[in-house]
């Protein structure tokens, strides 16, 4: 449930693809205007998993407070629930200190769920129904488990691409376990917070190039041993933190599955195809996010229109969601 927090205390989220640059500018924004960084992003909850996930390093994070990071091992889990209670006490905590709360990443389920203040069925996971249900999809196949989730749910399966099993077993669990349906437990509390989302974007070419540039980098930084010192400590390269982007097709390498060239690859595209699904999402759940190109001057200008809605909402600047370039 949303906080009982001070009416309309302030919060900016900023929200973007993978590698558009949303670290370096909430790091700035927040020395200059006294804030404190909530991370939005389902892989920098696990210890143990910096390279792969781009994680602030040590000095950015001496340079600004940040929170939710490294809460779990790569063997637990942290459910949508668990961060969404974890999001609000963090952001009490930073309003209590006078600080300015910056909720930032590219997790749209996360940021999405706090914002909008949804209400998370508290159904704890069934192992033997989940196993049931996967292994219903792979017999006959995603599409018939979406189906039976329509049938008692279609509310939640029209949300719910029919290859995302994951969620659509959730979905399904939820329902067989209490009788209600998620989408019926899933309505919405708003919390007290004034909100203002700032979304960032980038031509694909130049979004592109800079997946390139950072998989490069993250191979130079270690990641290969980094995913080889996961594996050695026991941690499964079928299991949901080694899921991430990079993660599996590496410990794939490694085991002998692919070749280091093909593995790469993999990530890559990879890659392109989240963030592809991402935009999905923002454009969907973030209608009311201003948006941002990101170039050379996009950070002292997302400094002063925020700057400006917080002295005055009324007088911030008309932007609009710009439709992005496909170039």
């Amino acid at each position: 449930m949303p906080p009982a927090g001070e009416k309309d205390a302030p919060l900016i989220v900023l929200l973007g693809p993978t590698a558009v640059g949303k670290t370096a500018l909430s790091i700035a924004l927040a020395r200059v205007l006294d804030g404190e960084i909530v991370s939005a992003d389902s892989r920098l909850v696990y210890r143990g998993m910096d390279i792969g996930v781009a994680k602030p390093s040590a000095a950015e994070q001496r340079l600004v407070p940040h929170h939710l990071l490294d809460l779990v091992s790569p063997a637990e889990s942290l459910s949508l629930a668990d961060y969404q209670r974890a999001a609000y006490q963090a952001i009490a905590e930073i309003h209590c200190r006078s600080h300015l709360p910056l909720l930032v990443g590219g997790t749209g389920q996360y940021i999405t769920a706090v914002v909008e203040g949804w209400r998370i069925p508290e159904v704890l996971p069934n192992p033997e129904l989940r196993a049931r249900l996967e292994a219903e999809a792979g017999t006959f196949g995603p599409q018939a488990l979406w189906e039976r989730l329509q049938q008692h749910d279609p509310e939640a399966a029209a949300r719910i691409h029919p290859n995302n099993i994951r969620r659509v077993v959730r979905a399904l669990e939820v329902f067989l376990e209490s009788g209600i349906p998620i989408s019926e437990l899933q309505r919405k509390a708003p919390p007290p917070y004034r909100v203002l989302q700032v979304g960032l974007w980038r031509t694909k070419r130049n979004l592109y190039a800079r997946i390139d540039s950072r998989l490069q980098q993250m191979l130079a930084d270690g990641l290969v041993e980094e995913v080889r010192r996961l594996l050695a400590a026991g941690y499964d390269r079928h299991s949901p933190a080694m899921s991430g982007l990079g993660y599996r097709q590496i410990a794939d390498y490694l085991v002998g599955d692919l070749s280091l060239e093909a593995a790469v690859e993999a990530v890559r595209r990879a890659t392109y195809d989240f963030a592809r699904r991402q935009d999905v999402w923002f454009r969907k759940y973030n209608r009311d996010a201003h948006w941002f190109e990101m170039t050379e001057t996009t950070t002292a200008t997302i400094i002063e229109f925020v700057q400006n809605w917080l002295e005055s909402p009324s007088h911030a600047p008309n932007t609009r969601y710009i439709q992005r370039d496909s170039q």
